[in-house]
Parts: structure tokens; C-alpha cells; sequence
């Protein structure tokens, strides 16, 4: 339920409430809004609850959670969620560009992109130092040593980093290093590492599993947010289908729905969304140009030499050539980039 607290309540109010919900046998999460506090309890509610609550004379009202995605919802929090983390803006009018190589080959490599994707409009970098593959022979990262690399890159170049996590007992690791922890779609429903990233409080960026529907990724999301980490970027990045001319199908309907369902900031992947680097400029102007908040693409200064998913990777040139095209599709809009 959302228990809707009058204007300009107090700070002991909000503590006193928070108690009371406690007792009731309830998990409050509090939602500072611009004219409203609000607070969310989720947990099995019973009879007496709501009129109880609605007789505290500092409460507005309460009102049931339909959704069962509960702090996800717009029911909950009507203001849309902005996420800023160092270099990196996302939400609120203001375009997040999340650029770099699929992995992080090695510490001049990855300092020599940063600079190029920084140059050309990138707000935070992006890299895998731990990668998830298909084969157990196929690349699997540098790991730690890609992290510090990581590290060394924003040293330079002064770009937020965004890196996956795959697994709990990483999450301390990878968050030493990163700005933004990642969750890849293969993870999307891995319940216990939702659960350790949101115990951390970074930003938590996380990918929609090739074949979730949009009820089990916000659910996904829920998991995040009930651990009291406010801070999830959505991501489409292409469904399963039966289609064999992409890697993906990349569903851009999903970014006004989840607008419509959601609070938190949406952004959109074309280059796993297609798998084909010639798609990814037009389809980056297609997501901003239906209401995402950022991108997230891969770029390598050679991608015919990359060490994975060269063929849906942009050059520098590509890369600076779709972002100049996406800033007008901004400005038209009304948003910056």
C-alpha cells in the first residue's frame, strides 16, 4: 500500500510512521517526491491496516498498490526517478550516452577509447572486465586487472564506468572499481545478485532477459529496489524472436509502455538490440526519438580486431556520426544530449 503523507511533514513524523508500519509487520520505503513524501509498504497486508494508517492525522491517504511490481510502480512515485553518478546524467530531460568496447583488452586500449567516445559526446564509459559466454573457451576478461584498467581510464578521462557484475561474491569487488553495476541479461533473474547489488546503493544498470516479459523484468527490478537501492536504470536490449536477420529483436514499444508503468529512467541497447553495427545508428535515433533516456553502445577504434562482438560494434567515426544525429532527434524533443 502507499501511505500519502500531508505537505511538509516532519522528519519525526516520517520516523514515527516508518515504526508503525514496522509493527504492523510491513517493509516501509520512503519516497521523498517534489510535493509529497510518500511511503511504500510491501509485505502481506491485513484487514485493519489501511484505516488504521488513514486515521494518523498526518496521513493524506492510503491507497493500494495494484501493480505487483510495488516500488517500481508509478502508483508509487508519480515524479520519474534521475540518476546522476559522476559524469553520467540519466532522466530529467537529459540523455545518458554509456560508450566503449564489449571487453576491456587492455589498459592503453581502453584509455585510448575512453578519450575518443568522451570526445565525441559519450557521459560515462562502458567495458567488460568479467564477461559471460556462451562457451567455456571463448573469452572471459581480464577480471580484476580489466577493473583497474577501468579505473585507470576514468583517472584520465574523468568518464562514470559501468561494468557487469555476474556474480554475488563479485558485487564487493566490482564496485570498488565501478560507478554503475551492470546486471546482463543472462542475470536478470538471478534473485540472489539483484539482491546483493541493491544492498550496495550504486546505481544498478540492468538488462531485460531475452525472453522476460515486461512484468517479470520490472519484478527483476523490484528485487533491487526492495533492498532499499533506489538507483535502477532499466535496459532494453532485444528480445529472442524467430527471426534470423538480427541477433535480437529489439522491441522499441517497450520504452513508452514502461514510461507509462514506471518511474525509473529507461535506456536502450541497439547493439545487442540488433547485432549488426550498420542498424545501430539508425535504431540509436529511433530510441531516443521514442522517449529513452540513454544509450548504451559498443565501439572499439578497430572492431574487425575486437576480441568479442565485433560485428555489431561502431568505429569512432560511426559512433560520432550517430551521435551527432541523436543530439537533433534530442533537440527536437526538447532534451539534451
Amino acid at each position: 500500500m502507499i501511505v500519502v503523507l500531508k505537505p511538509l511533514c516532519s522528519q519525526t513524523t516520517i520516523e514515527r510512521l516508518t515504526r508503525r508500519i514496522e509493527e504492523l509487520g510491513m517493509k516501509p520505503h520512503i519516497i521523498i517526491g517534489v510535493e509529497r513524501t510518500v511511503i511504500a509498504a510491501t509485505g502481506p497486508e491485513r484487514e485493519g491496516m489501511q484505516a488504521e494508517l488513514e486515521a494518523d492525522q498526518e496521513v493524506e491517504r492510503v491507497m493500494p498498490i495494484l501493480a505487483p511490481y510495488k516500488i517500481a510502480s508509478r502508483e508509487t512515485r508519480r515524479d520519474p526517478t534521475v540518476i546522476t553518478v559522476g559524469s553520467l546524467t540519466i532522466g530529467g530531460g537529459t540523455i545518458g550516452v554509456i560508450a566503449g568496447p564489449c571487453s576491456v583488452e587492455g589498459e592503453e586500449s581502453i584509455i585510448e577509447i575512453a578519450k575518443i567516445v568522451k570526445a565525441a559526446g559519450a557521459t560515462a564509459l562502458r567495458g567488460g572486465a568479467f564477461k559471460p559466454r556462451t562457451s567455456p573457451y571463448a573469452f572471459q576478461g581480464m577480471k580484476e586487472k580489466g577493473l583497474e584498467f577501468l579505473a585507470a581510464a576514468r583517472e584520465v578521462t574523468g568518464l562514470a564506468i559501468v561494468t557487469e557484475v555476474m556474480t554475488p561474491h563479485h558485487v564487493e569487488l566490482v564496485a570498488k572499481y565501478s560507478d554503475v553495476l551492470q546486471i546482463g541479461a543472462r542475470n536478470m533473474q538471478n534473485y540472489h545478485l539483484l539482491q546483493a547489488v541493491g544492498e550496495t546503493r550504486k546505481p544498478v544498470l540492468l538488462k531485460r532477459g531475452p525472453s522476460a516479459t515486461i512484468e517479470e523484468f520490472l519484478l527483476a527490478a523490484e528485487y533491487i529496489l526492495d533492498q532499499g537501492n533506489q538507483q535502477v536504470i532499466l535496459c532494453e536490449r532485444g528480445i529472442r524472436t524467430f527471426e534470423t536477420h538480427t541477433r535480437f529483436t529489439l522491441p522499441l514499444a517497450t520504452v513508452p509502455y514502461l514510461r507509462e508503468k514506471t518511474h525509473l529512467p529507461i535506456v536502450v541497447d541497439p547493439s545487442h538490440g540488433t547485432g549488426v553495427a550498420s542498424l545501430v545508428p539508425s535504431m540509436s535515433a529511433a530510441s531516443v526519438a521514442c522517449g529513452a533516456d540513454g544509450l548504451i553502445l559498443e565501439v572499439h577504434q578497430n572492431p574487425a580486431k575486437a576480441v568479442s562482438d565485433g560485428a555489431q560494434t561502431l568505429n569512432p567515426a560511426q559512433f560520432e556520426a550517430t551521435i551527432a544525429t541523436c543530439r537533433k532527434v534530442a533537440g527536437a524533443l526538447g532534451k539534451t544530449m
